[in-house]
Formats: structure tokens, C-alpha cells, sequence
């Protein structure tokens, strides 16, 4: 019996150094990081989805113009043109069931957001007309092939003149970011996936969840949903390795002060932040 639990212990011991080692982030490059601290990061552009839809060259001039650092989404067409829009099929914003990712551009470019008159912009569209005058938060969509979407993207960042940074949920794109263009700021965005929110076989749900893949990612920065903040993998990760945070999305004031405690950075909309 006591033989068996030594054995036990041992295991115990080993298995928490396993994990403690796999949720460690990058924490080399934190003083990067620290430049957007100064702005509140308007997510998918400052948007009203009246007559200025989300992730909108309207939204992100907007933005521009109220001094607000901007979160925005990448995707890739069909004939590999990088598009800015957030979900995976047309039909919230544009009343079409089909997908970003089975459309060319020129099919995308027939189409308006929210019936207003304006369209789905390309990527490089949007930081032509951003121009380095606030910092850029640019999440890679985990759908289709985000492996391309990240050679497409980093492309054209490479070649952008301003603050960036890349974000994604998929750790396999940071581990992209890391091997072939290490210096750009990568961030593991995360939340807590339930079997309907992720389609994912319950070992990968759990992992994601619990911020396990981080060894692979090594993310410069968390991008977590704030509403989980107490979440125990979250707070011994804190604990631990203290890494730089970012809340998403935040909807009200009330949100905002709540997130104070644990986060550096805030993605907002819906209100203005104070």
C-alpha cells in the first residue's frame, strides 16, 4: 500500500509538472505589449450596425477618428483574397447562407452589409486607410485554411507601417507566427467551449479550455473572454507566469470596471469606455 502510494504521488507530481509547463506563455517580449495599454481596442471597428456596420471601412475610420486602437477580423476567399469580416457564413450580415471561404471576392463584393451600402473590405483596404495612426488587433479566423490566411496576412503586415499584433484561437496559426515571423506579437485567444460551441472531440475541448496548448502557441499575450476570468486554469496561469491580458469582448461600463482587476487591455463595443 505504501509502495502504491508513492507511486501515486510521484505520478501526481509529474502529471502538474506537465501542466504547469504546457498553459506557459511568452513573457519575453511583455514590454512590446505595453504600448497598446494606452488604448481601449474597439472591437471590429466603431460600429453602430445601423449605418455603420461592423468591421466596415465606415467602423474602422470611425475608430481612427475617436483615437481607438482597432480588433478586426481576417478571413480568405475563395481565389485568395483577404477579406475583413467575423463570421463564417453571409447570412447574419448580409442575408446570404454562404460562406466567406466558397466565394470569390468579386461573388463577396456583390453583396452589402446590413443593407446598408457598404461592402465586405479587402484586408489590405483596411490598413491603407488605418495607416499606423492607431494600434491594430488582428484576429485570424480558425475556419478553412487559416494556414494560408496567415501567410497572406503576415505578408501584408510585413509591409505595414504601425502597431500590430495577430490574435487567434487557433494555436496552430501562433505556432505559424512563431516559426516564420517570430517577431510579430501573437496572442491565444480562449474562452470556456462547451460540446455546442466547439465541434471538437472532448480531449481538444479540453485542452483549449484549460489553455494546454499554450507550449505550442507560446503566445505573447492572452486574449481571454472576461466573463471567465475566475477560471482556475486562467488564474493559475496569472499566478504562475503573469502574462499580459487581454478582455474580451466588453459591453457596458459595469463590465469594464469588473475587469479592472486582471486585465491589461480592453476590447469593447456597444459603449463608449471610460
Amino acid at each position: 500500500m505504501t509502495v502504491f502510494l508513492v507511486i501515486l504521488f510521484i505520478l501526481l507530481i509529474l502529471v502538474s509538472v506537465l501542466y504547469v509547463l504546457s498553459i506557459r506563455p511568452c513573457n519575453s517580449r511583455r514590454d512590446r505589449m505595453e504600448e497598446f495599454k494606452s488604448f481601449y481596442v474597439a472591437h471590429r471597428g466603431l460600429f453602430n450596425n445601423k449605418d455603420i456596420p461592423e468591421n466596415s471601412m465606415p467602423a474602422f475610420a470611425n475608430a481612427v477618428y475617436h483615437g481607438y486602437a482597432i480588433e478586426l477580423d481576417v478571413q480568405i476567399t475563395k481565389d485568395d483574397q483577404l477579406v475583413v469580416f467575423h463570421d463564417k457564413t453571409l447570412k447574419r450580415m448580409c442575408n446570404d447562407k454562404r460562406s466567406v471561404s466558397k466565394l470569390t471576392y468579386a461573388e463577396l463584393d456583390s453583396l452589402f452589409l446590413l443593407n446598408t451600402g457598404e461592402k465586405i473590405p479587402f484586408f489590405k483596404d483596411v490598413l491603407s486607410l488605418v495607416s499606423g495612426k492607431v494600434p491594430l488587433v488582428v484576429e485570424i479566423k480558425p475556419e478553412g485554411r487559416f494556414i494560408k490566411t496567415a501567410e497572406l496576412t503576415d505578408k501584408l503586415l510585413s509591409e505595414y507601417n504601425g502597431s500590430y499584433c495577430i490574435e487567434s484561437f487557433q494555436p496552430m496559426v501562433l505556432k505559424w507566427f512563431k516559426e516564420h515571423s517570430p517577431e510579430t506579437l501573437r496572442g491565444q485567444l480562449s474562452t470556456v467551449y462547451t460540446k455546442k460551441s466547439l465541434k471538437k472531440p472532448w480531449w481538444m475541448r479540453f485542452l483549449l479550455n484549460n489553455l494546454m496548448l499554450n507550449f505550442i502557441s507560446s503566445p505573447d499575450f492572452i486574449a481571454y473572454n472576461h466573463k471567465y476570468k475566475n477560471r482556475f486554469t486562467y488564474r493559475v496561469c496569472r499566478a504562475i507566469y503573469k502574462p499580459f491580458n487581454v478582455a474580451w469582448t466588453i459591453r457596458s461600463q459595469k463590465e469594464l470596471v469588473n475587469a479592472r482587476d486582471v486585465f491589461d487591455l480592453f476590447i469593447f463595443d456597444s459603449f463608449i469606455p471610460r
